[in-house]
């Protein structure tokens, strides 16, 4: 079951959630969603609200997901199920695969965007905005060469933070 509490009580380090544990961006709706798994994000304050972010490749499926709809979840898995979820949601497409089949994750879509019964932790986010990375804006030249090979240049989603959940 899960509890609504606020961002600020979050007990976890987001940078070792995102890092080192896993999260799945989710968008869309009881009749078509998709997930795929993210470690890059940040959170934090941004334009008078709490804000998180996600880094989404253009190719990816999930980004159409998240370019039509207003909201998204940004939610965060215990390490046991790492090699299961992560391996399919960050490996496929959910063009060709039935992720939640392949998961076994249960969707729940009592909220704005779906989210999965598994996660320990959900943000629920309002779409703020989105941007993209550009080479001009790379100070650092390694980064191009070494992140984009492809020229995949990332999205960037703003999400404002409308409601955190916590499995009790």
């Amino acid at each position: 079951m899960f509890r609504e509490i606020k961002i600020t009580d979050v007990k976890d380090n987001f940078v070792d959630l995102f890092k080192n544990r896993f999260a799945l961006v989710t968008a869309g709706n009881k009749d078509k969603f998709n997930m795929m798994t993210v470690s890059w994000g940040a959170v934090g304050e941004l334009w008078g609200s709490d804000m998180i972010t996600a880094y989404i490749r253009p190719q990816r499926y999930t980004e159409e997901f998240l370019n039509s709809n207003d909201y998204f979840t940004v939610s965060f898995y215990p390490e046991s199920m790492k090699k299961t979820v992560h391996g399919v949601c960050g490996s496929k497409s959910g063009r060709d695969t039935d992720k939640v089949a392949e998961t076994g994750l249960t969707p729940v879509f009592d909220e704005k965007a779906p989210y999965f019964k598994e996660a320990e932790l959900v943000v629920v986010c309002k779409k703020a905005a989105k941007g993209e990375f550009k080479p001009a804006q790379f100070i650092d030249g390694d980064i191009d060469e070494k992140w984009y090979p492809l020229k995949d240049y990332h999205y960037i989603y703003y999400g404002a933070v409308e409601k955190v959940l916590i499995l009790e």
